[in-house]
């Protein structure tokens, strides 16, 4: 047993000790209680096999940990008057959490058909990892939750998101020692050189090594406690430990640590806040050591159970069907006593109750962890004030993403006292031209400053660190708490945090169906330097594959937009910011574009998400068109436009039709997303029987993926990305990739009826021009002046 503290806190009494040992008795039954009970909750008759349920599901051995946390939380929190959240990192910590929630009452004041008595708790056991009822995670379904513990990770970085910007809030993170070796984890105990202490919250990790995962040990447990107590301070933080398995001595140490960090937390903040102290603060941390499966069977079988990996999951497994395993049950859950700790009724005593704290502080019932409760609309500008001047399509030329800059700077300046809008990105904010920001705010840095540095300030809310995994983390745990963001970040790599934001669209979709969550900012990403220009860092930078991922998730939580120009992606970029309970993907250049559309062009074109664009094609009106070409993404949109003036010159009597898409789930049938098309608006815009030729940003089957239940989907022909990269110029990419204007010329010469033998000279003359290219970038290292210099001229 060890406790090292600064200064020793007040012992506790024999009564404070008795009534939080009391309390974790209490929790750790009820935990039992749910992976093991179908009936007799209070145990008022012998345990019978039809008690037990016959799917034995769940994990028992994070839980005595994760309880004896949540009653040490309880306690400072009700004798300091603290405001808390708490981010449960542990896998299946489910148990726990629900158990301590049905404690303090908050889960009847949510459920209450999950009384706080004797039906309520046999529901409490029935419902858990049972059909129809809670995961064994602590998901969106429990209250006081921000952190889904299915996939590990990420629970450091959501606790400092929602830190940011909270500057009474206590933000309590437990690690596990299997958490603990991911590398997101690894990565984000950096956070520390993010957080002020003058504007945020603080952040207390509680690191629990209960020495194993499934099957293996931890690599942290296993190391000296002065070796990982050296890896901590390294981190930047002041480790406290807590070692032991005798719970009254273990009650003790964990009081006198918990009073400990709250003190050296308080001390910093104040330093900062009252007399302006600026060297980076080393915030403290806890250590708790404890056995797995603290208190559970000792020994079954035979063989060892407690303190080994064999208690992870459901310690006796064989319950109903063998005899000495329901006796060892009995006896496990007698051994908490629940005589002491519930009355006949079932409710919990007032000893078990005595650390509880009141109201809104209970960590089920924190507002915070509720975050769209306390969400405020953000402050957006006119669009017109930003919009570029478009007197005729493509006759000026912005970039398009620096343009965005100057809308975000007036964001971050007009929240600059409520402080609540951030931007993330690794390291790319400039890169991606959102410097503009820097006007408003500077980047947050509370580590050491040079001469030669730019743009870092202590108060800073633009965020960069060169981990997209942190990056995500910081973002989802803002937005959950109630603030908004902006993620900006390079295409390629955004498929880094591919499986982080799967987990936050399954919470996005189950929140929904939950009608006491109240909606949140969406998670809104902006994916610039995209797959067309990284043709200066080559093939390992050229991946549009994120757009399929996302939309393989569930429609209703998911939107992408393929902005053309400027003024789309302003009027794009002001939707997405007021939007809720979305994770939208913003797909746009910061190169210099063309500027196609007005701001009253662009704010009604993305309105309607697709849509003609007359002034492109050579429609009369009088008839179907011979071809449409469709576009998506504004390095498609030009090439289809380059490819409509050539068939306008060398094949004057086709009838073009040019449709732009902007809302890529307006391809969809309206069955299938919420902003899907009827098949009857689809048909007018593509037809049923004309050839489509169709420019896309990504990789082409997604296109077909969308439309293949169209009636028009066999004269679908897609061009895209077809994983044909490397280092060369930003034309010779689309040459490559069958994307350039000249491919799409031929394509329509191949598929429409009649063309092949009518213009033969015409496609001969586009695959001549094709093969120049490829021997002019290679003698001069630069496109064609066709190309480079290419204008609109509609």
């Amino acid at each position: 047993m060890s406790v090292d503290t600064q200064q020793a806190p007040a012992e506790l009494t024999d009564h404070e000790l008795k009534a939080l040992d009391a309390h974790w008795r209490a929790a750790n039954y009820l935990s039992v209680g749910q992976i093991y009970l179908l009936a007799n909750p209070l145990l008022k008759e012998r345990l019978r096999p039809e008690h037990v349920k016959p799917r034995l599901l769940g994990h028992w051995g994070t839980s005595p940990g994760l309880n004896l946390v949540h009653t040490h939380l309880n306690r400072v929190i009700r004798s300091r008057g603290r405001d808390a959240l708490c981010v449960w990192g542990p896998g299946h910590g489910g148990p726990a959490v629900l158990a301590n929630s049905w404690l303090e009452g908050t889960y009847a004041q949510t459920y209450p058909d999950v009384s706080r008595d004797e039906a309520g708790m046999e529901r409490l056991f029935r419902q858990f990892s049972f059909p129809g009822g809670v995961p064994s995670h602590v998901a969106p379904e429990t209250p006081g939750s921000i952190h889904e513990g299915g996939e590990l990770g990420y629970s450091l970085s959501h606790a400092y998101g929602a830190a940011f910007d909270n500057p009474d809030l206590l933000v309590a993170c437990v690690i596990g020692d299997g958490e603990a070796e991911t590398g997101p984890l690894a990565a984000s105990w950096h956070s520390n050189k993010f957080l002020d202490p003058v504007h945020d919250g603080a952040v207390l990790p509680i690191l629990h090594l209960n020495g194993y995962k499934i099957a293996n040990p931890t690599v942290l447990a296993r190391l000296p406690e002065s070796e990982l107590d050296a890896l901590l301070r390294g981190y930047g933080h002041a480790p406290i430990h807590v070692t032991g398995d005798d719970p009254m001595a273990v009650h003790r140490a964990m009081a006198a640590a918990m009073d400990d960090a709250l003190e050296r937390i308080d001390a910093i903040q104040r330093s900062a806040r009252e007399d302006g102290v600026c060297e980076r603060a080393h915030w403290p941390v806890i250590v708790l050591r404890t056995p797995k499966g603290w208190t559970g069977p000792a020994e079954v079988d035979g063989l060892p159970v407690e303190g080994t990996w064999r208690a992870h999951q459901v310690p006796l497994a064989a319950v109903r069907d063998n005899p000495e395993h329901l006796r060892q049950l009995e006896a496990w859950l007698h051994s908490y006593r629940p005589r002491e700790l519930f009355d006949e009724q079932g409710h919990p005593s007032a000893q078990v109750l005595a650390c509880v704290p009141d109201g809104a502080r209970r960590l089920g019932a924190t507002p915070h962890a509720n975050g769209g409760l306390l969400t405020r609309e953000l402050p957006l500008p006119d669009l017109e004030s930003y919009a570029v001047e478009v007197d005729k399509p493509g006759a000026t030329i912005h970039e398009p993403t620096r343009v965005l800059g100057d809308m975000l700077e007036y964001v971050m300046r007009r929240t600059g006292e409520r402080r609540d809008f951030r931007i993330v990105g690794p390291d790319e904010t400039a890169s991606n031209r959102l410097q503009a920001v820097y006007g408003a705010s500077g980047k947050a840095w509370q580590a050491q400053t040079l001469p030669v540095d730019e743009h870092l300030e202590r108060h800073g809310r633009v965020m960069e660190i060169l981990s997209e995994h942190t990056c995500q983390g910081w973002l989802e745990g803002y937005l959950l708490t109630g603030r908004h963001g902006l993620f900006s970040c390079y295409e390629a790599f955004v498929h880094i945090v591919d499986s982080m934001v799967n987990q936050h669209i399954k919470w996005l979709r189950t929140t929904r169906r939950l009608g006491w969550r109240a909606p949140i900012p969406s998670l809104n990403y902006l994916l610039t330097s995209h797959v067309w220009r990284q043709d200066h860092n080559g093939f390992s930078h050229q991946d549009p594959g994120f757009v399929d991922h996302i939309l393989n998730k569930s429609p209703e939580a998911v939107r992408v937009y393929l902005p053309p120009d400027t003024n789309t992606l302003l009027s794009v970029a002001d939707h997405v910011l007021r939007s809720r309970d979305y994770v939208n993907v913003v797909v746009a250049g910061k190169q210099p574009c063309f500027d196609w559309l007005s701001m009253g062009q662009a704010r009604a074109h993305c309105a309607r998400g697709a849509g003609i664009w007359d002034w492109a094609g050579t429609e009369d009106g009088g008839r179907e068109p011979d071809v449409v070409l469709g576009c998506a993404g504004d390095v498609p949109t030009q090439e289809v436009l380059a490819a409509a003036q050539l068939l306008r010159r060398h094949l004057p009597d086709l009838t073009v039709r040019v449709v732009n898409v902007v809302d890529l789930a307006r391809l969809l049938p309206q069955e299938e997303h919420p902003h899907g098309m009827p098949d009857a608006e689809y048909d007018a815009l593509f037809t049923r029987d004309t050839p489509v030729i169709f420019a896309y940003h990504g990789y082409p089957w997604l296109i077909h993926r969308l439309a293949y239940r169209r009636a028009g989907h066999p004269h679908l022909h897609v061009r895209g990305y077809k994983e044909i990269g490397t280092t060369t110029t930003p034309f010779d990419m689309v040459v490559r990739n069958d994307l350039d204007r000249y491919r799409l010329v031929m394509d329509v010469i191949d598929r429409v009826p009649g063309l092949a033998v009518r213009a033969a000279a015409v496609r001969q003359q586009m695959e001549d021009t094709r093969l120049r290219h490829h021997d002019w970038i290679r003698a001069h290292g630069t496109d064609l002046p066709e190309v480079a210099d290419w204008t609109w001229d509609g």
